[in-house]
């Protein structure tokens, strides 16, 4: 559905679109390459897009078929059919209890490290583009906030965790 609503808000190549993707999706839906064009196929196998333009050394720009937009606004109104949400990270920090105390703050200290990277990369994220006022800038300023917000809390939580692992001893 990410590239499907990428192409909603602009037609595109592949290349386009991966460009978009690094630029904003990416902070909430990674993508590399090779499965951004396998499902740029399925996209248009299914009928949802179609190849608005040809350009040079055979370059294919898509855009979105009125079926494409059903699916998109089906979808984007329906969040009770995403499967159940699922965390590795929460996994790890459910299982602590597994390896040697100190190793398991060792763990929690490299959580919030890397959140706080990630809080960073953000923040400069957010401070090299230039926002608009259109929809797109504001929904996507909306999403990087969240990742901003979320990322500063993990960080704080995992820093919890370090000082009630600190009091067990």
């Amino acid at each position: 559905m990410a590239a499907l609503g990428l192409l909603a808000q602009h037609p595109g190549s592949g290349y386009d679109l991966l460009k978009r993707f690094e630029k904003s999706m990416a902070n909430v839906w990674p993508a590399t390459q090779s499965q951004l064009y396998g499902e740029l196929n399925k996209l248009a196998d299914a009928g949802l897009i179609e190849v608005s333009e040809v350009g040079p050394r055979g370059r294919k720009e898509y855009r979105v078929t009125d079926a494409g937009r059903a699916e998109l606004l089906r979808w984007m109104t329906h969040p009770q059919d995403d499967p159940p949400s699922r965390s590795s990270q929460l996994l790890r920090v459910f299982l602590l209890s597994e390896i040697p105390r100190e190793k398991a703050r060792e763990h929690m200290l490299a959580f919030a490290d890397y959140a706080d990277a990630e809080f960073n990369r953000l923040e400069q994220l957010r401070d090299a583009i230039s926002w608009s006022d259109d929809d797109i800038s504001f929904y996507g300023r909306a999403a990087l906030e969240y990742g901003l917000r979320l990322e500063a809390m993990q960080a704080q939580w995992a820093r919890w965790v370090v000082e009630e692992i600190d009091a067990r001893d």
